[in-house]
């Protein structure tokens, strides 16, 4: 059998999905590994298909009196095992040297990709259990006949038709590595066609034209039953059905997504609900535990399918591998069910899980438009803007939620200033010191009076006083017209993208990690975004070259690219003077700008880089800045460099400011007022005015280090790294477990301790094994114990 690695270890008992992972990246090439974990989609659509699994809540029952529940369900007229099939994965042999031989030994449901690295003569000899045929419609319709025909001879039982064919996912990872099938690999069963992989001939032999009708064709070349893959909306589900489709996969792994495709657990309401069961309903994407199961029957699935999982198990252990890992789930699956009161998979209903509403035999889909109850207007979740259920927006409050429920625990999560710096005394010398300005300068009272209370001009009143202070503090010599006054950094990161973002075909690039202000922002108003992944060491110009040329390629315009270049929230990481010049010239030759968002400058000790707009000669940097750390956090008063002349005559800053006009109007004139008065009392200065503050954030950051250092002396044993800043707020710690949610609270509840998980900083997933620190929210004398008690969590969480 050629399989290797057993899937039970003496000490620890059976191997955890996150085992089978750990053991198959260490055995394959890392380009392989990339591979297999870039998915055929868009990784922000995988990380949003875990994030959805993650908000999962099932409600327990006790004293029921079922015995154990069983897990047979009917798939199709053929009785499944356990309500879990394997998902369509392209070469298997990419993993193990038998590939999908190896796989359907398992003996579970298996959807062979037309992509597989084994015949499918030799898959079904080997098999067990139910096989499909994973189907694309290739524009020589004659190459798909073959394919169904040979399936069919083979003793497939059903074909799954890719409805979300011919764009497919843009894999990043490959991009960059330059991935290319080893020797040996290829299509088994499209040889003498001259397709080599998925991705290289997508766009060229896809039918691009595909429509329902291509469900009638299948049926009129093959008695078996066709399934369409890559459902997401109700409507598409009804007319699968129409077209005459003997189930549905609700699915966004198979094709290029639209930016934030919505995760398929969410979507799983309204199409079991539209379809009221009258034809099977299948899931996959993001699936990793037996509650995830249960959690799509009760919502309306007829089973789920696993993907990335299932090729771990094959690569840590062949076929023993594959069994462990879907006995894994199987068995996760019948404890959730005991706990549940649950006594079959037919059983699950919505009850099951908090917050849901639709049932799976709750007849037609529901009607556009509110829902009048007897209690008034209930609004539809999908009637409501995407961003709302996207996961990215729940995750500060959800990290507030905790910080609430568990008041006494020690916080490194919130990233806001020490609350030990302020004085309400000095609200009110400022906002005098500010009037005495004004009268000094030949304001009447009437116009100081108007100063203070009314509405005051869009583009803001002190700009001229920011202009000082950006001369004084940073050598940056723009003109007071070429400034935005905001309400925080955060609304010039709406007006910068809205201005800049023209059309669906332009682009924002995101490094990732990623301050998520960014990309709530872009979420909300529907800004496309491109994700530059940083390496161990940091950004590369490199990696950003290849991703504007890779959207370039895709017909998109690459417009901007945000960056945090100093102590970076999250990762404390600071750009290189030399990283700082290629980027301007990256700028340059591509013609891109370069959004500089630097709010820790100014409260970090010691000698600064130049920022990027002191080191712009062309003007491609739009610089985001804030005086909410440096200044007065309450009084949430932020601006806009944005000195680029606009053809037609005026610049930039006069755009952002039409914007303003039609968001917030102005910026509070008495939040101005008493900033004016604090940059009024340094000459403008803002680091002279933070010289304690530096200092105290500083000594915060090496006291942390230090206190790190004597919690982990086995650090690096114990799989526990962290990165150390020269400044800022943030730091990153690496452990050796998944730092989620759920790690989370734990890490609140029994040990008394909070942290952020990294994960929420990644727009296309990742991060899952680190957590972010923040430095600047606790005294001194709490670090220490926080520390001691981080520790605890990380040795028991590790195990």
């Amino acid at each position: 059998m050629n399989d290797t690695g057993p899937t039970t270890d003496a000490t620890t008992g059976p191997l955890t999905l996150a085992d089978h992972a750990a053991v198959a990246r260490g055995r394959l090439d890392p380009a392989v590994w990339d591979f297999v974990e870039g998915g055929a989609g868009d990784e922000r659509t995988l990380a949003a298909n875990l994030t959805a699994f993650e908000r999962v809540r099932l409600r327990p029952r006790v004293m029921t009196g079922l015995g154990l529940p069983h897990t047979k369900t009917e798939i199709l007229g053929r009785v499944w095992a356990a309500p879990i099939g394997i998902a369509p994965l392209a070469y298997h042999t990419l993993a193990h040297p038998e590939g999908e031989v190896a796989t359907a030994r398992a003996g579970h449901p298996l959807v062979v990709s037309t992509f597989a690295g084994r015949t499918f003569e030799d898959i079904a000899a080997a098999a067990s259990g139910p096989l499909w045929l994973q189907v694309y419609c290739f524009r020589d319709r004659a190459v798909t006949r073959r394919l169904v025909e040979r399936a069919e001879s083979a003793g497939f039982e059903a074909l799954v038709l890719t409805a979300d064919a011919p764009r497919l996912g843009r894999r990043v990872r490959d991009l960059r590595s330059g991935f290319r099938l080893p020797p040996g690999v290829e299509p088994a069963n499209l040889t003498g066609t001259g397709f080599s992989s998925p991705s290289g001939h997508a766009l060229a032999e896809f039918d691009a034209a595909l429509d329902w009708s291509a469900v009638e064709w299948l049926r009129s070349i093959s008695s078996l039953p066709v399934l369409v893959k890559g459902v997401l909306t109700g409507s598409d589900a009804l007319r699968a059905k129409e077209a005459g489709a003997a189930g549905i996969v609700v699915s966004n792994h198979g094709g290029r997504q639209l930016d934030g495709a919505p995760a398929t657990f969410d979507v799983l309401p309204e199409i079991a609900a539209a379809l009221s069961g009258s034809c099977a309903v299948l899931i996959d994407g993001g699936i990793r535990r037996g509650a995830d199961v249960l959690a799509c029957l009760a919502m309306g699935a007829d089973a789920v399918l696993l993907g990335r999982p299932v090729l771990h198990g094959l690569a840590s252990g062949g076929t023993v591998g594959v069994a462990g890992v879907l006995g894994i789930v199987t068995d996760e699956l019948t404890e959730t069910m005991l706990l549940t009161g649950t006594s079959s998979p037919h059983d699950a209903g919505p009850e099951l899980v908090t917050g849901t509403s639709p049932s799976r035999d709750g007849g037609q889909a529901e009607a556009p438009g509110p829902v009048v109850s007897p209690g008034g207007v209930t609004l539809r979740r999908q009637d409501l803007h995407g961003s709302l259920s996207d996961p990215l927006l729940d995750t500060m409050n959800f990290l507030n939620g905790i910080t609430h429920r568990y008041p006494d625990a020690i916080s490194f999560a919130p990233g806001r200033p020490y609350d030990g710096f302020f004085e309400t005394e000095h609200v009110f010398t400022h906002l005098r010191r500010y009037v005495a300005h004004l009268e000094e300068s030949g304001a009447t009272p009437a116009q100081v009076r108007s100063a203070l209370f009314q509405y005051g001009p869009t583009s803001g009143q002190i700009r001229e006083l920011i202009a000082a202070s950006l001369r004084a503090d940073e050598g940056i010599d723009v003109p007071p017209e070429s400034i935005v006054v905001t309400v925080g950094a955060q609304e010039a990161m709406l007006l910068a993208l809205r201005a800049l973002i023209a059309g669906p075909d332009d682009v924002l690039l995101v490094s990732s990690p990623c301050y998520v202000g960014i990309t709530g922002a872009a979420r909300l108003l529907d800004v496309t975004t491109a994700v530059v992944e940083e390496r161990a060491d940091g950004f590369r110009c490199a990696d950003l070259e290849a991703v504007v040329l890779a959207e370039r390629e895709r017909g998109r315009r690459p417009r901007a690219f945000y960056v945090v270049p100093d102590h970076s929230n999250p990762s404390g990481a600071t750009m290189p003077l030399r990283t700082r010049e290629e980027l301007l010239d990256l700028a340059a030759r591509h013609d891109f700008l370069v959004i500089e968002d630097s709010p820790y400058r100014m409260v970090s000790p010691g000698a600064q880089l130049p920022a990027l707009k002191a080191l712009d000669r062309e003007r491609r940097v739009v610089q985001l800045g804030s005086f909410s750390k440096t200044l007065f956090p309450g009084a949430r008063v932020g601006y806009a460099v944005a000195d680029q002349p606009v053809a037609g005559g005026g610049l930039l800053a006069d755009e952002l400011s039409k914007i303003k006009s039609m968001v917030t109007v102005n910026t509070s004139a008495l939040s101005q007022a008493v900033v004016a008065g604090m940059l009024l009392a340094a000459g403008g200065r803002t680091a002279e005015l933070n010289t304690e503050t530096a200092a105290y954030y500083g000594d915060a950051m090496r006291v942390t280090l230090r206190e790190l250092a004597a919690c982990f002396p086995d650090g690096e044993a114990l799989g526990v790294s962290w990165n150390e800043p020269s400044g800022g707020f943030f730091l990153t710690v690496r452990v050796p477990f998944r730092a989620d949610n759920d790690a989370l609270f734990r890490s609140a509840e029994e040990f008394g301790v909070i942290w952020t998980p990294m994960s929420y900083f990644y727009p296309q997933g990742g991060g899952d094994h680190a957590i972010r620190l923040s430095v600047s929210y606790l005294p001194h004398s709490l670090i220490a114990e926080g520390c001691a008690r981080l520790a605890r969590f990380v040795r028991a969480q590790a195990g």
